[in-house]
């Protein structure tokens, strides 16, 4: 049955406060056999304390066995079924910038890159780049390169080695597999059309490619570009509209901004440290039903293999949660999008660990927030795209089902 059918005639106003914390990326491995992952390690004194009065358990974004990127993650989260609604990178990204897409636009989620002298990429984020280096190329090459064949072309900076390409003309296909082969030691792909009419579409995005590597041949280690999440706009209705609840989005990074404008949330200003995120929640707390707070370097970290880095950051968030305690939400929540080991240095397959708050929870008497414990608790494991039910439910925002 589809969630919105269930849940619409089932839906109860009140004024109770659900904050839900995403630490992207959180779930991980250990290094080594019979080792602990990263939250293992990692000391969480505040959210151990946590797991003692919540249930606990894990999510699978999509389906068992399947990696999901970041915007199917999320969607899910938030309610939406992943396959459903599949959104593109390049959309999330532009709107997470402030681009406004017009039914002409077919976007892009770019990254600068780094080749060697034989086409190989030795590195997919050109050494994550300073901001302000990636502003500096984008102005380059957006001087550069204006039009193509008939199309407007826009790019706009994003952070570190992401940017955004936008293409503005008549009769463009969004359908377009990327150019980013996803690992380094291989060549980028040309772009290729997934139907027929999206080939006058790709030809110009390899055009485009080529005009790009030639203002940026001398610029290493950002000395090309890779391109991803090709799509047009999508229509998908809002948070509000599915569920009668007024939402926020506190997040850093462009493409977490980008997928809480598609559904519908009030996007709230903040900077990028994680106590900066819960001071802004603080600051805000009496205007909003549902909050959902992105935490980037669990994911980055991770990304990058960098076990420890990725532990400091998940005990940063956990020296910070005070400042949401405090507040004593009706119901908070403590997850990941999606698990990303740093011992497989990317997004992996593994079901996340999931924390849940409220009054009424059956208590499990955990004594830590971790993987292991979250495999044994009393919510199992379970579609991320049910979270939003149980968060509903536990907020007694949802009436009985039935006679």
């Amino acid at each position: 049955m589809l969630i919105d059918e269930l849940l619409k005639p089932l839906l109860v106003p009140n004024d109770k406060k659900i904050v839900l914390i995403v630490a992207d990326g959180l779930g991980g491995l250990p290094l080594e056999t019979g080792g602990k992952t990263e939250l293992e390690t990692a000391v969480t004194p505040n959210m151990d304390a946590l797991a003692a009065r919540s249930c606990l358990g894990q999510t699978v974004p999509v389906s068992l066995g399947i990696t999901p990127g970041s915007g199917p993650a999320h969607l899910a989260l938030f309610g939406y079924d992943p396959i459903k609604y599949q959104i593109g990178r390049g959309v999330l990204e532009a709107l997470g910038i402030g681009l406004e897409m017009t039914p002409k636009d077919v976007a892009a989620r770019a990254n600068f890159a780094t080749v060697n002298s034989d086409g190989i990429i030795t590195d997919r984020r050109a050494g994550r780049i300073p901001t302000e280096k990636n502003m500096e190329l984008c102005a380059k090459l957006q001087a550069a390169i204006k039009k193509i064949d008939q199309a407007e072309v826009i790019i706009r900076h994003g952070k570190e080695h992401r940017f955004v390409v936008l293409f503005r003309g008549n009769n463009l296909c969004g359908e377009l597999a990327d150019t980013d082969p996803q690992h380094e030691g291989l060549k980028p792909y040309r772009s290729r059309y997934m139907r027929s009419e999206g080939q006058p579409t790709a030809l110009m995005v390899d055009k485009f490619v080529a005009m790009a590597n030639e203002v940026l041949k001398n610029e290493h280690p950002a000395n090309t570009i890779l391109l991803r999440g090709f799509a047009k706009h999508p229509d998908i209705p809002s948070m509000y509209d599915r569920f009668g609840i007024k939402t926020a989005a506190i997040a850093a990074y462009p493409m977490y901004k980008g997928l809480a404008k598609l559904v519908g949330m009030a996007e709230l200003e903040t900077g990028p440290a994680t106590e900066e995120e819960f001071r802004t929640l603080d600051r805000n707390y009496d205007k909003f039903d549902f909050f959902y707070i992105h935490i980037k370097k669990t994911d980055s970290y991770g990304e990058d293999g960098n076990f420890e880095a990725k532990v400091k950051v998940i005990e940063e968030l956990d020296a910070a949660l005070p400042l949401v305690t405090k507040l004593n939400p009706d119901v908070l929540v403590i997850t990941g999008d999606h698990s990303t080991p740093a011992r497989l240095k990317g997004h992996s397959w593994h079901p996340n660990p999931f924390l849940l708050c409220s009054p009424y929870v059956r208590s499990e008497g955990f004594t830590a927030f971790s993987e292991q414990n979250c495999a044994r608790g009393g919510l199992g494991c379970f579609p991320s795209a049910s979270a939003m039910p149980l968060m509903l439910a536990n907020a007694l925002k949802l009436d009985k089902f039935g006679a």
